[in-house]
Parts: C-alpha cells; sequence; structure tokens
C-alpha cells in the first residue's frame, strides 16, 4: 500500500550532500517526492513508496550522507500527492 510522509530531519544535514545522497537512496528504494533544504538549518522531504521501502529510507535518514550528523528525524504522514521521481528542490 503506497503511504505520503513528510520529513523533517535536524542535525549538521546541510553541506554535507545529504540532499543528494537521499536522493539516490530514494531511487534505488522506488521512493518518489522530494527534498529541500529549509532556512533553519533543517532538511524537508516528502516522499511516497511502498510502506517497507518508506520505513527503509527512514531508517537511512538518520544516518545520512558520510559528513552529516542527524540529531532528529521528524515522521507525519500526509496524502498521497502522486509524485512520479524524486527530486532535490533549490
Amino acid at each position: 500500500m503506497k503511504k505520503h510522509l513528510k520529513l523533517k530531519i535536524t542535525g549538521k544535514v546541510q553541506g554535507v550532500w545529504y540532499r543528494a545522497s537521499m536522493q539516490k537512496e530514494a531511487k534505488q528504494l522506488d521512493v518518489s517526492g522530494y527534498v529541500k533544504n529549509e532556512s533553519d538549518g533543517s532538511v524537508f522531504a516528502e516522499v511516497e513508496g511502498d510502506h517497507l521501502m518508506l520505513k527503509r529510507l527512514v531508517d537511512w535518514c538518520w544516518k545520512g550522507s558520510d559528513l552529516a550528523k542527524v540529531s532528529n528525524v521528524f515522521v507525519e504522514e500526509g496524502e498521497i500527492e502522486g509524485y512520479e521521481s524524486f527530486e532535490v528542490d533549490g
């Protein structure tokens, strides 16, 4: 069953290739959506896909890219938007 999640990732997640790494991971997991930097230093993403693949992506978010130091990953369910690919915004 397809689900939609909104993710807010905090910590040292900007300037460390977090978004590009997340895009690569999402594509491998067949997850669609987007990821972007926020002005408060966090990263925000909306993702859609199979429940198990989304769980794997959220687990990855806690680790992030090699240089990232993730403090927290906030997860909120949302309504399906119908994303067809995974993009880095901004």
